[in-house]
């Protein structure tokens, strides 16, 4: 899908430099990342990346192993911190309202796609302990729906064990990710339909999620 730049050329230049000098580095050394399915991830075109989310440091490792520049969903009020905005803004995030069906949010989805970026959403909507999917939103498949772009799914297994309980600094734990073959849109925006690619896609991440390391 063609359309102009997300973001001016001097800002996607930093969001590279950002990726490839310190967060992925940090993923394949500190963290000791492994990457199954990398080939799977179209090279061009409008495309929709969901997964599980269980950490803070969710966004930086999705966006770092799709391996294309990633736009994400982040809650609003990250945005009223001032150095954190400018560097979550930097790294794709657009601001989205928690607990309503944000309208706003959609739409930046939808011109994230138009302008060549993946856009990332995070299935459940909600942080889960455990990293699995139990209620998948609908957030997804309508973009999906709306942009008629393929849906791929995408497995964050060992996040939820970055950050402990009372300890500030991340913890050195292994990761997985495990990447499906893209699935595709909805035909429509009718609910049902909705629904069940929505099911579908976290019936494949919970099985991704259930091969471990």
């Amino acid at each position: 899908m063609e359309g102009k730049k997300r973001e001016p050329f001097a800002s996607l230049t930093l969001y590279h430099l950002l990726k490839w000098s310190v967060v992925s580095p940090a993923l394949h050394t500190y963290f000791r990342l492994k990457i199954y399915g990398a080939e799977k991830v179209p090279s061009s075109g409008g495309l929709v990346a969901v997964s599980n989310h269980a950490s803070y440091f969710d966004p930086p490792i999705l966006s770092n192993c799709v391996g294309r520049p990633v736009a994400f969903m982040a809650k609003e009020e990250l945005f009223k911190i001032p150095v954190l905005k400018q560097g979550i803004k930097l790294y794709g995030a657009y601001p989205v309202k928690r607990s309503t069906g944000d309208r706003a949010a959609l739409r930046a989805a939808m011109t994230a796609i138009e302008s060549g970026w993946v856009a990332a959403v995070f299935l459940q909507g909600t942080r889960s302990d455990d990293a699995k999917i139990t209620t998948p939103k609908l957030g997804a498949a309508w973009i999906a729906a709306k942009a008629q772009v393929p849906l791929l799914p995408v497995s964050l297994w060992g996040t939820e064990k970055i950050l402990s309980k009372g300890s500030p600094l991340p913890k050195s734990t292994p990761l997985t990710i495990r990447i499906s073959d893209a699935i595709a849109p909805p035909t429509s925006t009718n609910k049902a339909e909705l629904q069940a690619v929505s099911n579908q896609c976290a019936t494949i991440i919970n099985s991704l999620h259930d091969l471990g390391r």
